[in-house]
């Protein structure tokens, strides 16, 4: 066994797997064999043999046009060679399935490292959307300060405009 198949990956090596498809974060077939140190017809060959296991929302094929959006996000090339089918996408209850399918005997550590880093992403994602609520409620609380100097200062220029229009007093 390879060096690089011993060690368990960590939650931001994994989180560079992570893809968004379908409203989904998952991970594609090929990226989960090459965690669990089987070829990618091996793990699909499994699923395939229990696909009573995975239903839609742990595990769904791409489609070709999400296939060729994420092998330009990814950086994949297209020349020769490579898949014939496309890719697989697991969810994150699809990926926990995976471990009770494969014989690897790494998958049970690799499941709970990706568990993991699913845990954190949502976490990250959590803090992200407070985050965004707290911007929010600022823009909101200085917009309407704001809006009250933007009155004044069109009040000001309004009156400037009517000083202008009446005749001036006292000698030219």
């Amino acid at each position: 066994m390879s060096t690089s198949q011993s060690v368990i990956p960590t939650e931001k090596s994994l989180a560079a797997l992570v893809y968004f498809v379908r409203g989904e974060k998952v991970f594609l077939d090929a990226d989960l064999a090459m965690l669990y140190g089987v070829e990618t017809s091996a793990l699909n060959r499994a699923v395939k043999r229990n696909t009573d296991r995975f239903p839609a929302d742990f595990m769904f094929q791409l489609d070709a046009k999400e296939w060729e959006n994420l092998r330009c996000q990814i950086g994949i090339s297209s020349s020769h060679g490579g898949r014939r089918a496309m890719p697989y996408a697991f969810t994150e209850q699809g990926v926990a399935m995976l471990s009770s399918v494969l014989n690897a005997t790494r998958a049970v550590q690799v499941n709970i490292a990706i568990m993991r880093t699913f845990v954190q992403l949502r976490r990250l994602m959590d803090n992200n959307r407070d985050l965004a609520r707290r911007i929010d409620s600022l823009e909101a609380r200085y917009d309407e300060q704001f809006s009250a100097v933007f009155d004044a200062i069109k009040q000001l220029i309004a009156d400037e405009g009517r000083r202008q229009s009446k005749p001036p007093i006292g000698f030219l």
